[in-house]
């Protein structure tokens, strides 16, 4: 509730705040605006936007509503990134705590093998990873992850470096405590705060990556995003351009509302160490 709060006083994590709460809103209420299938054949093709009430945002190629469309990308979207960001902490946050707490060999092994995943672009490797196994949702989502995890990985690993040497890790040793408890339970919560800012950035690039693989048709062709809007009104820019305008309108609002967030943290938390605990 503190940071929330802490997070809400600042400009850009409010107006961030704002604006991924209404891409929220509209994720949610997506199938009940418009409950049925968003690539079905709703109307004339190629309706440009105000021209016709029941499609406030024109039509496409096929006729299919774009308003619709833009709605129920807003779920594939958020799903998306929040599940790939989940991911990708998780394993960076697992990791970087044992690679940390552990040291010497296992901390060198774990840090090659970052390495060796840092050293491939991430759209690079997710769009291999699709290319092998497929552009199902889950697929895209691990695809994500696996690209992902290293950033939070190696900033657990250095938080954790710097924390296990202190009194109450050492008393926790002293108690006979587990390794892994110490690791997990006393260490993992002290270097968190770092990773929130960052897991905002990480959520913005699935977003990207996710809409980058739809624009090049690996995404999962059954569901409607805002990458594969964009690729189907790319070949015809010069007569209907609201047809890639509008989801990457979309698409530039999330991504910025989440880069506000980031930013918003970021302050939040420099605000927090700044003040002097008596």
């Amino acid at each position: 509730m503190g940071m929330m709060a802490r997070l809400l006083r600042t400009r850009s994590g409010l107006i961030g705040a704002c604006l991924l709460l209404v891409m929220a809103l509209a994720a949610l209420a997506a199938p009940v605006l418009f409950p049925g299938d968003p690539l079905a054949i709703a109307g004339p093709a190629f309706l440009p936007p105000l021209a016709d009430t029941a499609f406030p945002l024109g039509t496409d190629s096929l006729g299919r509503d774009v308003l619709a469309g833009l709605f129920h990308g807003a779920r594939a979207s958020l799903a998306v990134g929040l599940a790939a960001a989940l991911a990708a902490l998780l394993v960076g946050l697992v990791v970087g705590t044992v690679a940390g707490f552990a040291g010497g060999w296992v901390d060198e092994v774990l840090m090659r093998i970052t390495d060796a995943f840092q050293v491939i672009p991430r759209f690079l490797l997710a769009l291999a990873f699709v290319s092998v196994l497929g552009g199902s949702m889950t697929t895209v989502v691990i695809a994500i992850a696996l690209s992902s995890w290293t950033e939070p990985a190696r900033l657990v690993r250095a938080e954790v470096l710097s924390i296990r040497e202190r009194d109450y890790a050492a008393a926790a040793r002293v108690i006979g405590m587990h390794p892994a408890e110490i690791a997990f339970r006393e260490i993992l919560p002290i270097a968190l705060p770092p990773v929130l800012a960052l897991s905002a950035i990480i959520v913005a690039a699935a977003i990207m990556i996710e809409s980058a693989l739809s624009f090049l048709g690996f995404g999962d062709p059954n569901i409607v995003t805002w990458g594969s809007m964009m690729a189907e009104g790319r070949n015809v820019l010069r007569s209907a351009p609201f047809l890639s305008v509008v989801p990457g309108i979309a698409l530039l609002v999330t991504v910025l509302a989440v880069y506000l967030v980031s930013e918003g943290v970021n302050t939040a938390l420099n605000n927090n160490q700044a003040v002097p605990r008596g």
